[in-house]
């Protein structure tokens, strides 16, 4: 092996990526974006995704709509960000197809179109994306681009929860708490509230809380059991 040398790696990148490489220029790209071996340049950044870009590499083509949603490195233009971001979601790419997503559901570029936008999460959520599951799950919980359907929510939402999503975690063990798209167990929404209020987000509170009111309407040997799956879970989860 050789020590890491990220300024030697731009090097050989570059020559790759001047003999047209694209996957080379998409590296590249990565590299002013984050000023990891050169120095950190916006606009050169988007030169080089846009070149990978036009030869169809799709993670270029996705961080150049990113860039032009944020203006960063380009002018910000909303419909030519939703352009390269639909070529990007076109090809597969899972984040692509959740960010797609969004543009339709905001109208951000695009004409707003939640039947659109809820087609394109579902694409990333079979793939499964993580925020295109629990964001699908909402969609079905009010009927947003997709017909109500309280049990197809919580299918969706408890594959996010399962991959360690803390707002997903926290949204199942609600759902179990109430009995809303599954049967009301008080020990399984102890164990999501439990895993839910492990993670250091602005939603701990109201998983405590819930963590809490369930904990409550246990008994004392329901509790160890909810507390033995949580512990066996958890190790799963902080791998994911």
């Amino acid at each position: 092996g050789v020590a890491r040398n990220d300024a030697e790696a731009a090097k050989w990148y570059r020559r790759a990526a001047d003999q047209g490489d694209a996957a080379s220029r998409f590296a590249l790209g990565v590299m002013y974006d984050l000023g990891v071996g050169v120095a950190r340049n916006d606009a050169e950044a988007a030169k080089w995704y846009r070149r990978a870009a036009e030869q169809g590499d799709a993670g270029a083509q996705f961080a150049l709509g990113d860039m032009y949603y944020s203006g960063v490195g380009v002018a910000r233009n909303d419909a030519e960000a939703a352009k390269w971001t639909r070529r990007a979601a076109e090809q597969g790419n899972a984040a692509a197809q959740f960010a797609l997503g969004y543009v339709y559901y905001s109208g951000m570029g695009v004409s707003k179109d939640v039947a659109e936008a809820a087609k394109w999460t579902r694409r990333a959520a079979e793939q499964g994306d993580a925020d295109a599951q629990l964001a699908l799950g909402n969609m079905y919980y009010s009927g947003d681009g997709v017909s109500k359907d309280v049990a197809e929510a919580a299918k969706w939402t408890r594959r996010a929860a399962e991959q360690g999503d803390a707002g997903a975690q926290l949204a199942l063990g609600n759902m179990y708490y109430s009995g809303d798209g599954v049967p009301q167990d008080f020990l399984q929404a102890y164990v999501w509230a439990n895993l839910a209020a492990f993670w250091p987000t602005s939603a701990r509170g109201e998983a405590l809380r819930l963590r809490a009111l369930a904990a409550n309407l246990l008994s004392k040997q329901e509790l160890g059991r909810a507390q033995r799956i949580t512990e066996e879970w958890r190790p799963n989860a902080e791998n994911k």
